[in-house]
Order: C-alpha cells, then structure tokens, then sequence
C-alpha cells in the first residue's frame, strides 16, 4: 500500500511532502493518515514520519540464523535454520514494496548464518554454515545467478556496501578456524580481494556510512576476552583503515542513518555511532541492554528490534539522522536474531529466535514504514 500521496499541477502528479488542516484557524501539519481496510485502519500517508504498520504475510518457515536485504523493489530473506526439526533451508522469500511476498528460486545450496548485501542492481547471499563459499546473486526481476564463490568456505560473516561494491568479511569455518579474509563484488559480480580485516573474527557486525563500508568487533580469536574492539573501514576503492570501535562487542547489531552508522553493544545497551569521517561517538543507550538485536534502517530513522535479555523482546529503539532516539511500536512476537530487509517504504523484521527449550523459531514478519 502506497505512502506517498500525488497531487496534479500541470497536468503533472507532484509529490506531497507536507500537509496542513486548520485547526481553530491555526493551520496544523499533518503527520499521518490512514484509510479503512476490512475494518482496520491503515496508514496510507505520512509526512516522513515512522509508525508501525502491522504484520506482512509470514515468511514460509520459522526461521533464525537467515539473512537480509533489498534489491530494487523487494526485500528478501534468505536460508535460515529451525532448530527443533534440525532443518537448514534454502528458501528466499521476497517482499514487494506493496508487501506483496512471492518466493524466487532458491538459493543453490541449503544453508545457515549466511551474510547478504547489495550492489548495483544484484542482492547477493554468501557463505553461510555447514561451511559454504557459495553466493548467490538475485536481480531487480528476481533472476538469480551464481557469480564466483567467496575465497573461504564460512559461516557467521558479514556484509557491507560501498560504491560499486559489496563486501563480505570475517566468519567461522570448521567450528574453529576464525576468518580475516574479506571478498568484495562489484556490480558486474566479479570478485577482489582487497586487504584482510585487521583481525580474524567472526559475528561481526556490519553497516555502510558515506564512503566506507565498516566490520565492527565480533568474538576474535587473538583475543583472550574472545571479543573485539576493531573497527576495519573500507572506501569506494576498497583500500582499507583500521582503528578501535572503542567497545568490546559480539552479537550486536548495526544500523545506518543520516551521516552515521550505528552499532549497539551486546550484551549491554550502548551504542555508538560512526560518522562519514570515521569519529567514534557514544550515543543514548538503548531501552533495554540485549543481545542479537536486529537493526535496520527506513527513511531518516534506524532501528534496533527485539533481542534477549533473561527474556525475548519487543522492544524497538529509533535513532533519527540527529542521533535522537526514541522508542516505537513493539515488534508483534518478542524475539532474537530476526533479520531485516527494506522495500520501498516499508522496514521488515522477520524470522527469529522464541524458544531456548528447544530454540524454536517464528515465520512472523513486522512491517515499520514512513
């Protein structure tokens, strides 16, 4: 369902940016509005500003351990574990910007605690466990191909954009070997290797400000604390910085906004942003200190959704582009490691962890939107 709202001057639609009542003949700015479907109302315009729209169709299995991102008009998720039946798949679940889902081919091989990013006109999935070098890469149609395997066969890795590339770094392969290797893709998706990060680790988190895409902490095998400080950024020519993050950190999450990338501590609440500049900053905590949040981004706002803290949440924290934060609409089920993917207007979180009996997984997809 659209957002925007078109008005006609001259014969041409114009986007509505803001709009206006009178109230007491006080003309008052309209932050939202919403229209009646099968009783419910929905939010059909807004001025920017984000609200909680309701849950989209589920995802085809109860999922963890999967991943996400966008291309063109869609958000995807893809592979995933279920604990419970031991089952790792291979379905990729796609979302249209009118939250229409539809599943495209699979992935090429079933797998888990893969890594997905974006570049050109491509979504590409990589790595995952039982070790996989696989990628696959999925166009704004949907068409999916399978360009040249990562350098190492991992799982636990992360992803990151910058210019015309997409950079998968870190991971975990043979259950003990920690990964410093990172693969980038350009939009043709053909594979470099630029330089490793500064320190084999994997459960990193990953997220892209201005001109650097950025692997922050993860648990590090050098480390005797087994977590990480490091902060590796890479720029549009994929030479390399490294420096300290300035917390220790494993199981966090990531998120862009504006002119920062955000990352939240696990277990604790801190965050700290990152600006184009590389400038390390401690921001407001979040709500609740948790691990395995999932973070994403919609509009001029980045969020931090769910996570576990002697309990699963749904708690969701919102950062806008002043480092503001605020707190919104819960997600609908409480839970770790969903993943996020945006299409047009709308931010999903989907999948994650609801059980540690028998780490049992959900299909549930909560949509945010602007």
């Amino acid at each position: 369902m659209a957002k925007k709202g078109y008005v006609g001057v001259g014969g041409v639609a114009r986007k509505l940016k803001k709009g206006y009542v009178g109230v007491g003949g006080v003309a008052r700015r309209l932050k939202k509005a919403y229209i009646g479907v099968g009783g419910v109302a929905r939010p059909c315009w807004s001025g920017g500003e984000l609200s909680y729209y309701g849950t989209a169709a589920t995802l085809t299995n109860s999922i963890a351990y999967h991943a996400g991102t966008s291309v063109g008009n869609y958000a995807l998720f893809g592979g995933g574990y279920y604990a419970p039946s031991a089952a790792t798949y291979s379905t990729v679940n796609a979302y249209s910007n009118a939250l229409t889902r539809s599943t495209p081919t699979a992935l090429s091989t079933a797998r888990r605690y893969l890594a997905a990013a974006s570049v050109g006109n491509y979504a590409l999935f990589g790595g995952g466990r039982p070790d996989s070098s696989a990628v696959d890469a999925y166009s704004t149609s949907l068409t999916r191909s399978v360009p040249t395997a990562l350098s190492q066969a991992r799982g636990q890795l992360n992803a990151a954009s910058v210019g015309n590339y997409a950079l998968f770094g870190g991971g975990l392969y043979s259950n003990s070997g920690y990964s410093n290797d990172v693969d980038a893709y350009n939009a043709s998706l053909t594979r470099s290797l630029p330089s490793a990060l500064g320190e084999a680790r994997y459960n990193l988190a990953a997220a892209s400000v201005g001109n650097y895409a950025l692997f922050a902490g993860g648990a590090a095998y050098d480390d005797g604390s087994y977590s990480s400080s490091y902060l590796d950024a890479y720029n549009a020519s994929l030479t390399k910085t490294s420096k300290s993050l300035g917390m220790i950190t494993s199981r966090g999450s990531s998120a862009s906004v504006g002119s920062y990338a955000l990352f939240a501590y696990a277990p604790g609440a801190k965050v700290q942003s990152v600006n184009t500049s590389l400038t390390t900053a401690d921001i407001a905590d979040l709500s609740r200190g948790r691990r395995n949040p999932a973070g994403g981004s919609v509009g001029d706002y980045a969020l931090f959704a769910g996570g576990y803290e002697s309990g699963y949440l749904g708690a969701v924290d919102v950062y806008d582009a002043s480092l503001t934060k605020t707190v919104t609409t819960d997600l609908s089920k409480a839970r770790e490691s969903a993943e996020s993917a945006r299409a047009g207007d709308f931010l999903l979180f989907g999948g994650g962890m609801i059980s540690t009996g028998n780490s049992a997984a959900t299909n549930v997809v909560d949509a945010y939107t602007i």
